[in-house]
């Protein structure tokens, strides 16, 4: 798609809202994805320009070499996404805000036109984000905002690589790669644990591939126990979240002052635990700069992200390792009832093995 027929889209998108409020949410997001398209420029020419600083040009060619290894070994549609590079000005792309209730894990969604509903609202710009959040934590709310180094626009624009990506380590930024060119394949517009957890066992997967390719064996080990260290944190999370569904099933049996009390001991219980771990690992966690603030907008962060990975990568290991076929049945999933598919995902994470499946994986990467 050209630069003049996305900015049309997006034109088109702005003016067929109703509301002030939808028409400023939109404005500012028009405007930071309009700023994306003005500011790309081709990496072939940035890898041209004798003048493009050498780590830049380390990660623009690495770049090129991922995608292709996308498009080629995990079968991603890749098209013309991340063919572009654009320097930011600021560290994040995108600022997701996330609300939930006091007392409930159920997170808020929004609902926008073309992608359906998501629980998450981005803005281009911090100090919008913030503005965004005070009415909700004025009502009581449990809001948190984080920075998002990548996004996917799900194939309505040719999404370039930018400089919050090119400033991760090699192995984060092909992996953030792999897990946004997932979202263009499946897309569930009204579940973001769908989703997300679907991007994420792609990005797992397609990093352990990535990395035996190019004879990483080293930087493999690492991921590993990231994802380790991953897994522990959602255990704890899962934990926590457990206790907090039942303490917020009585809410008509305790005053709100005592359920609020209650809540932050158990808050405060997971902050230990989560602090005993991570002591025993030799890099901070995936929370290590978000626990101390956590809350229940935190926790539906970080389980709609990972709480269905083990189902998708045992559904991966029942296609073989295969991602062609393993893509089918995910769309399978995908078209299935909300009901259906909770159902068949949490038979799959039950089955899950991480040794067994990833030996079946390993057959087929060679």
């Amino acid at each position: 798609m050209g630069k003049l027929s996305q900015i049309y889209l997006l034109l088109l998108l702005i003016f067929g809202l109703s509301g002030c409020n939808s028409i400023a949410y939109y404005q500012q997001a028009a405007s930071g994805q309009l700023s994306l398209l003005w500011q790309r420029q081709p990496i072939d020419e940035v890898l041209d320009d004798p003048q493009t600083p050498p780590a830049l040009r380390h990660k623009l060619t690495l770049a090129l070499q991922a995608r292709d290894f996308a498009r080629d070994d995990l079968a991603l549609p890749v098209g013309n996404t991340f063919s572009d590079y654009v320097a930011l000005d600021q560290p994040y792309v995108v600022y997701n805000l996330m609300v939930a209730p006091e007392f409930s894990l159920d997170p808020h969604t929004w609902c926008y036109p073309f992608i359906g509903c998501q629980s998450y609202r981005g803005y281009f710009h911090l100090d919008d984000a913030r503005a965004a959040r005070k009415p909700y934590a004025e009502q009581g709310n449990d809001t948190f905002i984080g920075g998002v180094t990548a996004y996917s626009t799900l194939g309505w624009f040719d999404d370039p690589i930018h400089s919050g990506m090119t400033r991760l380590p090699d192995d984060r930024m092909v992996e953030l790669m792999f897990h946004e060119l997932a979202h263009k394949l499946v897309y569930v517009s009204d579940d973001t644990r769908f989703n997300e957890s679907f991007a994420t066992a792609v990005e797992l997967e397609g990093l352990k591939r990535w990395l035996q390719a190019t004879g990483q064996p080293e930087k493999y080990q690492e991921a590993q126990a990231r994802l380790e260290r991953r897994a522990q944190t959602l255990a704890l999370i899962e934990d926590t979240a457990s206790h907090l569904k039942a303490l917020y099933a009585r809410q008509d049996e305790m005053t709100e002052d005592a359920m609020r009390a209650r809540k932050a001991a158990v808050l405060e219980e997971l902050k230990a635990a989560y602090r005993r771990l991570e002591a025993t690992w030799p890099e901070p966690g995936p929370l290590g700069g978000v626990m101390a603030h956590v809350n229940n907008a935190v926790l539906g962060l970080f389980r709609q992200y990972n709480s269905d990975v083990p189902a998708f990568r045992q559904l991966l290991a029942d296609s073989g390792g295969h991602f062609p076929t393993f893509y089918q049945r995910v769309e399978t999933l995908a078209e299935a009832s909300r009901a259906s598919r909770r159902e068949q995902l949490d038979a799959l994470d039950q089955r899950w093995q991480p040794v067994v499946a990833d030996s079946e994986a390993d057959q087929t990467s060679h």
